[in-house]
Formats: structure tokens, C-alpha cells, sequence
């Protein structure tokens, strides 16, 4: 009867501890560094609004977090592109339903170390750079010095949308330096004079110069901000998307239209972001 009872304690504790790691509550998002600090600053506000929701929000890469959102492993993708084509037949093959939400835009940016004087460059010649036509800033105007480039890896979405609206889809040169996170071009560009890379207008820092881009073969050079993106002055602007299964409605909802609302589009501002 003792051994009964002590099988039918051990019952009870498991049932309790899968509950519990299964709370149908508990959301995951994962993916693009760019929507990182967007949605974990959004995640932030959400949990304070309501104190019994839980969310946990991952990087990684756009590449990541859809492959994550392919095999189940997280409730929304975060990404800076949008889903391939063979990703959406993954899906379909799967007989899984997706939703694709844009939640805000953002301004790629092209930086360099402050103590470089080039201030502005041609689309063409970011090509040249990453292409490996133009090697020494003295090329394009600046001191005599080799050019270190820096990208993030292919599992990005930056990596991806730099590749098809910077480049005109050609390959990168063998000697870029390719990155596995945002932070660590902020970081490797602030340290190295003849260093260039791009990352989104939400981590540039005082450390950082951004570079004035044209897209007319330079007759117009603009800066990223916030303003010159919304204008449309800027020219390397990008959505960036949630995805999420219809199936996951009832969980992600409430999240995402919390990002949509004016409460949340006013913290993409904040963080940096253009609101849509």
C-alpha cells in the first residue's frame, strides 16, 4: 500500500513539473540581431502591462529564427529579410499555415571608425569595397591606408539584403571579414581606423561615424536618420518581420498587436526604429 502511494506521489509531481514547463503562456521569439533590441524592449513593456505573460527573446540571425520557427522550436521568427521561397514550400509541404507581419523599417547603415575622413560614399564604390575592386581608402578619397571590411555572416538577413540592394547581387570578396552578430562589427569598427561595415540605425553609437550614401552615382548624399528614412531620402531601407503559425494565433496575438498598437510603435522610435 506505502509503495502504491509513493507511485501515486511521483505520478501527481510529474504530471505538476510538465505543466509547468509547458505553460501555454510562455512565448519564444527568435532571429534577426537587427529585431533584437526592438523586440526585447517591446517584450519589456508588454510583461510590465501584463505581469502574468512570459516571453523569451533570442538573436541569432534571420536564418536562425526562421529555421527555429521551420522545425517548431520557437513561436515567432524575427527577420531582417523576407522568407525564401523554398522556406514558405518547407512549410506548405508541412501542412503549416504562416502569417507575415511587418512591424517597423529600418535604415541600413554603412559605418566606419571616427578617425577615418572619408565621409561619403557611392553605392557603387560600397560595392567596389565589398567586391574587393577598391582595397585602399586613398580610392575614395581618404588616407593611405588598406580597407578591412566587414559583414555579418550568411545566415543574416543584413548579410542577405546588403548582398541584393548594395552589391546588385554579386559575391562577396574572400577577404570580408564575416561576423556572427551585429555587436561584434560595432565593436571591431570602433577599434580598427581602416575598418567599414553596416549594421541597423539602432546600434550605431558615438563610437561609430555613419558614412552619407548616394544612390544617384553621386549627385545626392544622404545620412541615416530616422527622418531621412521616413522621407525616403535615405536609400537603404528595409521591413522587418515577425512570422508566426495561424495555428499560434491565441498565443503570439496579443504580443504583436501590442507592437502595432501607437504604444508600440512609439517605442520603435525610441529604440531607434522607423515606425510604421
Amino acid at each position: 500500500m506505502k509503495h502504491l502511494k509513493l507511485i501515486a506521489l511521483f505520478t501527481v509531481l510529474v504530471l505538476f513539473s510538465a505543466f509547468t514547463f509547458q505553460n501555454p503562456g510562455a512565448l519564444k521569439i527568435k532571429g534577426s540581431d537587427t529585431v533584437l533590441p526592438l523586440s526585447q524592449k517591446e517584450a519589456e513593456l508588454y510583461m510590465k502591462k501584463n505581469p502574468s505573460a512570459k516571453i523569451t527573446v533570442v538573436g541569432g540571425g534571420s536564418g536562425v529564427g526562421i529555421a527555429a520557427f521551420l522545425d517548431g522550436t520557437t513561436d515567432i521568427a524575427m527577420s531582417s529579410r523576407k522568407i525564401k521561397i523554398a522556406e514558405k514550400i518547407k512549410l506548405q509541404e508541412a501542412g503549416k499555415a504562416f502569417k507575415e507581419v511587418i512591424i517597423a523599417n529600418d535604415a541600413l547603415s554603412i559605418i566606419v571608425n571616427p578617425k577615418n575622413k572619408v565621409s561619403q560614399l557611392t553605392r557603387e564604390q560600397i560595392e567596389g569595397i565589398y567586391t574587393g575592386k577598391i582595397k585602399n581608402w586613398k580610392e575614395v578619397g581618404g588616407d593611405d591606408e588598406k580597407i578591412i571590411a566587414y559583414s555579418r555572416e550568411s545566415s543574416s538577413g543584413t548579410f542577405e539584403f546588403f548582398k541584393e540592394h548594395v552589391m546588385s547581387n554579386k559575391n562577396y570578396a574572400s577577404t570580408v571579414l564575416m561576423m556572427p552578430a551585429t555587436g561584434t562589427i560595432v565593436q571591431s569598427v570602433s577599434q580598427t581606423k581602416g575598418a567599414i561595415g553596416y549594421i541597423g540605425l539602432a546600434y550605431m553609437e558615438s563610437n561609430l561615424k555613419a558614412i552619407n550614401v548616394s544612390y544617384d552615382k553621386g549627385k545626392t548624399f544622404v545620412i541615416p536618420t530616422v527622418e531621412n528614412a521616413k522621407s525616403k531620402k535615405y536609400p537603404i531601407v528595409r521591413p522587418l518581420y515577425y512570422y508566426y503559425l495561424t495555428k499560434d494565433a491565441k498565443l503570439v496575438k496579443p504580443f504583436i498587436d501590442y507592437v502595432l498598437s501607437a504604444e508600440g510603435q512609439k517605442t520603435v522610435n525610441t529604440v531607434g526604429y522607423i515606425a510604421l
